[in-house]
């Protein structure tokens, strides 16, 4: 999974039993180690592991909301990412992905009470919706493909990482205190400058082997700049949520580390920043 690698997004309380940080390492790196592959092996694999990530985050998403009545919202939302994974591997039509999106999200703001439910049920699917249809798009593209993968993977990890320890190396002014009172900007920073290194390595490195056309060096920064901090706000995004539902993490589906949507925060916003990309460029042709 393309999740976050570093032990945290806040430094460690003092004290922290070793054995729930060995938990928390081993977890990463079977994460990682699942996500790698089944990049690599693409098509069906591959979809429906995102399949299974977007529809754990969209059910988080709505406990967290607590829209109700959750399980038949749930189970309908659940349904409607399904179609569209079944819409992505059979190669469907864009309409028909736009007719399902649609039909699922009508159903999930008719079933759930309230106004403020029927909002957080359907920004819930829509949640979900990125991370189950853009990884597998993306993997599936004659330009990007596997290569476009291993970057949003390398942006997303170099920034979270180097983020968290150089935050609690050098310290300083808070990014947002009111939100996430842990995060700097000396860790913003960091994270920036590692994130674009990552995202520019992973492309140079494919066209010395020859995976990819020759690129633009000032393009591939600017890009990989954008999404280092497209990732950064995904994760404080999530954080504003939880601190709008008062929840400590989205969930307990991974060992120590949370919910699914803890890990997969800042990946999410580069996923969405790239599904909007490609929706754009299959418009204009």
């Amino acid at each position: 999974m393309a999740a976050d690698v570093s032990p945290s997004s806040s430094p460690e309380p003092a004290g922290k039993p070793r054995s729930e940080l060995a938990t928390r390492a081993l977890s990463a790196i079977v994460l990682i180690a699942v996500a790698l592959a089944t990049a690599w092996e693409g098509g069906w694999t591959f979809a429906l592991f995102w399949l299974a990530a977007g529809i754990a985050m969209m059910a988080e998403w709505t406990n967290m909301t607590r829209v109700e009545p959750r399980r038949p919202v749930q189970i309908v939302l659940g349904l409607g990412l399904a179609a569209l994974t079944v819409v992505f591997l059979r190669d469907m039509s864009l309409a028909t992905g736009v007719a399902v999106t649609v039909v699922t999200a009508a159903l999930g703001a008719l079933l759930a009470r309230g106004t403020e439910g029927r909002l957080w049920a359907v920004s819930g699917f829509t949640y979900g919706a990125v991370i189950v249809l853009v990884p597998p798009l993306v993997r599936a593209h004659p330009f990007l493909g596997l290569v476009g993968l291993l970057w949003m993977f390398a942006v997303v990890w170099a920034t979270d990482i180097v983020a968290y320890f150089t935050g609690r190396r050098f310290g300083g002014p808070k990014l947002w205190p009111r939100v996430s009172p842990k995060k700097t900007w000396s860790g913003f920073a960091g994270g920036l400058l590692a994130g674009t290194l990552g995202g520019f390595l992973v492309a140079w490195g494919a066209q010395r082997l020859g995976w990819i056309q020759p690129f633009s060096l000032r393009n591939t920064i600017i890009l990989s700049a954008i999404a280092s901090v497209a990732s950064q706000l995904g994760d404080l995004g999530e954080s504003a949520l939880k601190r709008h539902c008062d929840v400590k993490d989205s969930s307990h589906l991974i060992p120590g580390h949370g919910g699914v949507m803890d890990r997969l925060d800042g990946f999410w916003a580069v996923a969405l920043i790239l599904g909007i990309v490609l929706l754009i460029v299959r418009l204009a042709t």
